[in-house]
């Protein structure tokens, strides 16, 4: 039996290729120990950086490409998961030591798997995929640190990514007022359409700043890092909320601990690569009710497979905007 899936390869001589080919089945790791027809992925920063080869994310070679996948269970050694199911997966290492879901089948350890929510679609699942999901446990951080709507505004950094569009759209549904960043002009008004009240130029925060600025955010949802993260964290009121998902500006934090000693400020890292299944399925049942779909929609667009490899070139470079669905079949 044979399958399609985006390959990621290097040779002896070190040489670099990610394609679209045929793969047997009989290739799938053992490990797995439930079969998946994978129907939609999508494309994150880490499928940009593996699928480009941008940065060591692939562990093992070669590599099905793709942290993210949606389908339906046809063969389950565990009496959880049962043929016809629709399953969702996101992160665990799945496209960088476990081959991942850009492919028409993927072999998946069942502790990894949720069931889709009722209410979303496949495609509408992966429209969301990982940086939606980030997005919403950065919110769930907001909300269990107490920040409030009627607190003040929430800055949300890199708004015209994957991370920080979704969370502009759960904050505004929410009732927070929202301030976005973002490097591109053209897309202010589509993200005020998607709910924020401002938008700033990327600029303001990017450069070094002092430990302690004007205080002005309640709350912060951030995917930039570095001087970003810094000058957010130093302009945050007394006792509010930073959350912390993601690097694109750097790995760096270039600031002191005057904003957390002097002003109680609390920065709460957000990981949702190995998060337990608990808040998993607390996340996604909370974006099946809590996230505007016709928004969704809007932010979002598909490609298939074939052209998955472009796609996230585009998303290397900064030409991308918003969220890409990748129909497999």
């Amino acid at each position: 039996m044979m399958f399609k899936g985006l390959l990621l390869q290097k040779n002896e001589a070190g040489e670099f290729s990610a394609a679209v080919t045929d793969i047997e089945e009989s290739r799938l790791p053992e490990s797995g120990d439930v079969l998946v027809e994978v129907d939609y992925s999508t494309l994150n920063y880490k499928d940009g950086l593996a699928i480009c080869n941008k940065s060591p994310v692939v562990r093992q070679w070669p590599m099905v490409a793709g942290i993210d996948g949606a389908g339906r269970v046809i063969e389950s050694q565990n009496s959880a998961f049962q043929p016809g199911d629709e399953v969702i997966l996101n992160g665990f290492g799945v496209g960088e030591t476990h081959w991942g879901c850009l492919a028409e089948k993927a072999k998946l350890k069942s502790e990894w798997l949720i069931h889709k929510p009722a209410g979303l679609t496949a495609a509408q699942a992966m429209a969301i995929g990982t940086a939606g999901y980030t997005a919403m446990l950065s919110v769930l951080g907001l909300e269990k640190s107490g920040v409030k709507p009627s607190d003040g505004e929430i800055l949300v950094t890199g708004a015209t990514g994957g991370v920080g569009s979704i969370a502009v759209c759960l904050l505004s549904k929410l009732g927070y007022t929202v301030v976005a960043t973002s490097g591109k002009p053209d897309q202010v008004e589509f993200l005020k359409s998607l709910g924020a009240n401002e938008v700033l130029d990327r600029k303001v925060l990017s450069e070094p700043g002092k430990p302690l600025q004007r205080e002005r955010w309640a709350g912060v949802v951030d995917s930039v890092g570095s001087h970003t993260l810094a000058n957010a964290c130093a302009q945050t009121k007394y006792a509010g909320t930073v959350t912390a998902c993601g690097l694109a500006q750097g790995m760096d934090f270039p600031s002191s601990v005057a904003p957390f000693i002097l002003r109680g400020v609390t920065l709460k890292g957000i990981d949702s690569v190995m998060a337990p299944l608990a808040i998993r399925k607390e996340a996604w049942a909370r974006l099946a009710t809590d996230l505007d779909m016709n928004k969704l929609g809007s932010l979002s667009r598909t490609v298939s497979l074939t052209e998955a490899a472009h796609e996230a070139a585009k998303l290397m470079n900064g030409t991308n905007t918003g969220r890409v669905v990748v129909k497999i079949r």
